[in-house]
């Protein structure tokens, strides 16, 4: 599937890169043992290589940080996925547990710093847009009671008919992955600053999980 990233947001973000990727075969499903020993693995790795007074500082987080203060959004109230994540860690909380999906490209944002999103490939009408937001454009995000009204300094993914997520932070709650999901749409979450190389790294290693954890291999 194309991803278009709108003429503004090139000239605001000349070196914004986005990975997008297409997964089939997908089976969702609440446990999964494998991936739990996995979790065990990353979340240990993890517990060693960061620290919770220095986390902030840590070059990958200052730069989603700053792209999060040029689109009107305040990294210390709602911050980096990759981030929150690793703070839950750090602080003895436990992470999120929602299916083997979700939870695998959950862990690879742990274990890599950057923030993935997937979106159910059935509900994507006519590829993928990356555009600013209108002021008042509705936005009804995953857990939200009522839809958000937008300011018009986000950016976001859209399709053809709707917004898909608010980048590179909150998807919707019209995309996201049910039991029902067999197809995705995986989406690696560059800013600006951050390597296309780091982003491919990324994907190569989510794929890998997705595909350990997560896909039928059976013909």
């Amino acid at each position: 599937m194309e991803l278009k990233i709108d003429k503004q947001v090139r000239i605001n973000f000349p070196n914004l890169s986005i990975i997008i990727k297409k997964l089939d075969n997908i089976i969702i499903e609440k446990n999964n043992n494998n991936l739990e020993n996995y979790k065990t693995d990353v979340l240990n790795e993890i517990s060693k290589k960061y620290n919770l007074s220095s986390l902030k500082d840590e070059r990958i987080f200052r730069i989603y940080r700053n792209f999060f203060w040029e689109i009107g959004v305040d990294p210390t109230k709602i911050r980096p996925a990759a981030e929150a994540l690793i703070r839950r860690v750090l602080t003895g909380k436990t992470i999120p547990k929602i299916n083997n999906l979700v939870d695998t490209y959950n862990l690879t944002s742990i274990k890599t710093g950057i923030p993935l999103a997937a979106f159910d490939n059935s509900k994507i009408i006519n590829g993928i847009i990356v555009r600013f937001a209108e002021p008042n454009e509705k936005f009804y995000g995953i857990g939200m009671k009522e839809p958000q009204n937008l300011k018009g300094n986000e950016v976001i993914i859209t399709d053809e008919e709707k917004i898909i997520a608010v980048y590179p932070y909150r998807d919707s709650n019209e995309t996201k992955i049910t039991n029902l999901t067999k197809s995705i749409q995986l989406m690696i979450c560059g800013v600006p600053q951050i390597s296309k190389d780091i982003l491919l790294k990324t994907e190569s290693i989510a794929i890998q999980n997705i595909t350990k954890f997560c896909i039928n291999n059976k013909k």
